[in-house]
């Protein structure tokens, strides 16, 4: 049994920019998150994969009240387009957690009370700075002024300065505690470039956290406590326990999937996931997630993008002129997952061509047309495959515990670069092999070498399913593979097709791009 990849796209800069424009930052994490989810399916094991959306906090007040509404009103249209988005970017998630559901306020009172036990919760005046875009306290040595307006140096967002009575958290007693599990857990925290900033911020001294605000009113009321609601980070990142149905540790999403294999996040949120979300579970005596993996930014053209710049790439145009998978592939070969990346349509038409369409398009088209007119659309019969057959073979099942572990690392870039590799190479295979020659001389080696290259592009398309699901599953199902087959299992077979078996042509997969001059 697997824990869950989890990836949430909280909504960032304003509410209402995610109502217009779906960024790229909230399409990447989701992606990455289910690419590892699917994965590990191919591995066999029961994975789930939770999303959803963070809807609680004086931002979401503000832009609902721009947009004369109630908060929840606007969070019940703010969900849809985030449910919306994860269908159009064809996710496998197991569930979609909202924060103003039933199930989760019964999770975050139950972290509450447990934090109260602990004695970890007290009442005091909280004053400092606040983004209210963040949702993040920042000490003065975090702020800095631009055109005489004072910003988080981390994030370059307007803060405000706070005043008011707050419960707080007992943050600076885990100091010890929080060094010594990042010490005894290496990969706790990755890439390691994250790892060590949290840790040198962590040894820097960590102040007590405010968990409670009373100057807004939308959020999870303190129990016992009307006054005050409750921190919307205390109360969002609770959210992976309760899509489990915790408090309630009995029941079988519990047991099976907590604590979490991995969070996916990006790196502007690692602070709450690396710091206060292992000592919120700590003082509530509850094991911590795995791993936090906390992946970069996507710039456009080598700058962060923004409105301003109007450099700003909108998943959702891409996907409807080139399609979600050359997207999907794109996103993951372009930017190593840990830092920050650069994209453009220059580079995306580059990848499609180069990678999609001239590499595992271009093989898929040639051998299934081959099969098509040389071999009466059937699987071809063989009887003894030659060296050349095995080696080819052989080379790919070789690979695949070096591309578990590349995986388990959360190595994608390296993951990608080897299995289109074995593209390349079925490529060259087919052209030195020469089947059409074959055909006037020696039938017998034709079947072989035609049967050998369909099984590499079997085995192929499914170490490409986490990436490009749609493209390889149209192939797949030409090959005869059912779903519930796509598994690691299936490659180490390389006599799983079977002979004679009728096959039809996918079609062009992926078109190739005229770039303009």
């Amino acid at each position: 049994i697997r824990r869950p990849p989890r990836s949430t796209p909280k909504p960032s800069s304003a509410a209402s920019d995610v109502y217009k424009r779906q960024h790229m930052g909230h399409a990447y994490s989701s992606i990455i998150a289910d690419i590892f989810a699917r994965f590990k399916r191919l591995e066999n094991y029961n994975v789930r994969f939770l999303t959803g959306t963070d809807e609680h906090g004086l931002k979401i007040q503000r832009e609902a009240e721009k947009n004369s509404k109630q908060p929840k009103a606007f969070c019940d249209e703010l969900s849809l387009k985030f449910k919306s988005l994860s269908k159009t970017l064809n996710l496998s998630n197991n569930d979609f957690i909202r924060t103003t559901e039933k199930r989760h306020h019964k999770a975050v009172n139950e972290i509450w009370d447990r934090l109260v036990k602990s004695n970890d919760i007290y009442l005091s005046k909280y004053s400092g700075w606040y983004s209210v875009s963040d949702e993040a306290y920042y000490d003065n040595d975090e702020i800095e002024s631009k055109n005489n307006i004072k910003v988080a140096k981390v994030s370059g967002s307007r803060v405000e300065w706070v005043e008011e009575e707050s419960f707080f958290f007992k943050l600076s007693s885990w100091e010890k505690k929080l060094l010594d599990f990042y010490q005894s857990n290496p990969n706790f925290i990755l890439p390691k470039s994250r790892r060590n900033e949290v840790v040198e911020f962590v040894k820097g001294g960590l102040k007590d956290l405010s968990v409670s605000r009373t100057s807004f009113s939308w959020g999870i009321p303190v129990p016992k406590n009307n006054k005050h609601v409750i921190y919307v980070w205390l109360d969002a990142l609770t959210n992976y326990l309760s899509s489990l149905d915790f408090p309630d540790q009995k029941n079988i999403k519990y047991k099976n999937f907590w604590p979490a294999d991995v969070h996916i996040i990006g790196k502007d949120i690692l602070r709450f996931h690396a710091i206060y979300w292992p000592a919120f579970l700590m003082a509530a005596k509850l094991p911590l997630p795995k791993r936090v993996y906390g992946h970069g930014w996507i710039l456009s053209d080598e700058k962060k993008m923004s409105k301003s710049l109007g450099n700003i790439l909108d998943p959702l145009e891409i996907i409807n002129e080139y399609g979600i998978d050359p997207l999907r592939y794109y996103l993951v070969k372009e930017v190593s997952l840990g830092n920050d990346g650069s994209i453009s349509l220059k580079s995306l038409h580059d990848c499609i061509n180069n990678d999609l369409a001239n590499n595992y398009g271009n093989l898929c088209q040639r051998v299934f047309s081959f099969v098509e007119k040389n071999c009466d659309s059937k699987i071809p019969n063989y009887r003894n495959f030659s060296k050349e057959d095995e080696i080819i073979t052989k080379n790919l099942i070789k690979k695949i515990p070096d591309l578990q572990s590349l995986m388990n690392k959360q190595d994608l870039n390296q993951y990608i670069k080897e299995v289109i590799n074995f593209s390349f190479s079925a490529n060259k295979y087919f052209n030195d092999l020469k089947p059409w020659d074959l055909k006037k001389v020696n039938i017998e080696r034709m079947n072989a070498v035609i049967y050998t290259v369909l099984n590499q592009i079997k085995s192929i398309s499914i170490l490409l399913y986490p990436i490009i699901p749609d493209s390889t599953q149209k192939v797949l199902d030409c090959l005869g593979v059912p779903k519930n087959e796509f598994n690691l299992d299936c490659l180490l077979n390389f006599k799983y097709l079977k002979m004679d078996l009728n096959i039809k042509k996918p079609g062009i997969l992926f078109k190739k791009i005229e770039n303009d001059n």
